[in-house]
């Protein structure tokens, strides 16, 4: 069971109190006693469902105004009523609306525009048309004449006020659903739109290790080969380096002039 919290505004006579006992308790009230704050509970069913309502009956009186925005800032619905026989309490309807749109910071609050005391057809200075025209200025608010004695369009004014806060709820929560879906949907594009960035620069990473390793190699293979050519030339190298051809070999010339001079000594002993 929802609980809902609604308000009836209006000036001072225009039968507020007697609209809320005739919806609560079925009751006209014939005495005119002026409201300071009265507060009525009822349980109502719309479209099979169940609804716990709480009505706010305010005080008309200029010298409870601070109290009035209380009551507004804690209400979810608004039945704004004036008399057909007073012009002045439509006025005053006026900046009391404009008071319920700055406090609730909101330009699509529930209401509901009521002309009351349709039944005294006879002390009437406002017309239905004027009723109309002042809804369609406020964006076609919805706009009942009421009589609290005979019981006319009492509880249609309850229920089409209960029915707006539904639909008022239902629209917040779909606005909602969508704010969430559309935050998913841009963190998901923004995800994927990252990810090639992210892809690339792996990319780029493994390119550049690849790249190292494969110079580390070359490096590694070409030290090697270096390494393996040395040692072959080093096996190929003599012991002793080969004259260079038309260069004769020192320690060779010595011994062939030693053994010239033996022999010519040998010859000069054999002359003796």
């Amino acid at each position: 069971m929802r609980d809902y919290k609604l308000v009836v505004l209006g000036a001072g006579g225009v039968g507020k109190s007697c609209l809320t006992v005739q919806f609560v308790q079925g009751v006209y009230l014939d005495t005119y006693d002026p409201t300071i704050e009265d507060s009525y509970r009822k349980n109502i069913e719309i479209d099979n469902k169940v609804f716990d309502l709480e009505i706010l009956d305010t005080a008309g009186i200029a010298q409870f105004t601070a109290m009035r925005e209380l009551y507004i800032k804690s209400g979810m619905g608004f039945l704004l009523v004036y008399s057909v026989t007073d012009r002045q309490s439509l006025e005053e309807l006026m900046e009391l609306r404009e008071q319920v749109l700055r406090i609730k910071d909101s330009d699509r609050v529930p209401m509901v525009l009521i002309g009351n005391k349709a039944d005294l057809n006879n002390e009437r200075v406002i017309s239905v048309e004027e009723g109309i025209e002042v809804s369609s200025k406020w964006g076609r608010v919805p706009f009942y004449e009421t009589s609290a004695l005979l019981r006319s369009n009492v509880d249609e004014v309850f229920v089409d006020l209960v029915r707006q806060i539904i639909r008022n709820e239902m629209e917040s929560v779909a606005i909602k659903d969508a704010r969430n879906q559309s935050q998913q949907f841009d963190m998901n594009q923004s995800s994927s739109s990252r990810l090639p960035s992210s892809a690339k620069k792996d990319t780029k990473q493994s390119k550049n290790k690849q790249s190292s390793r494969d110079l580390y190699n070359k490096s590694s293979h070409g030290q090697a080969k270096t390494k393996k050519s040395t040692s072959v030339n080093e096996k190929r190298k003599p012991s002793h380096p080969a004259s260079k051809p038309g260069v004769t070999n020192r320690t060779d010339s010595n011994s062939s002039l030693q053994q010239k001079m033996k022999k010519k000594k040998n010859s000069s002993c054999s002359i003796l």
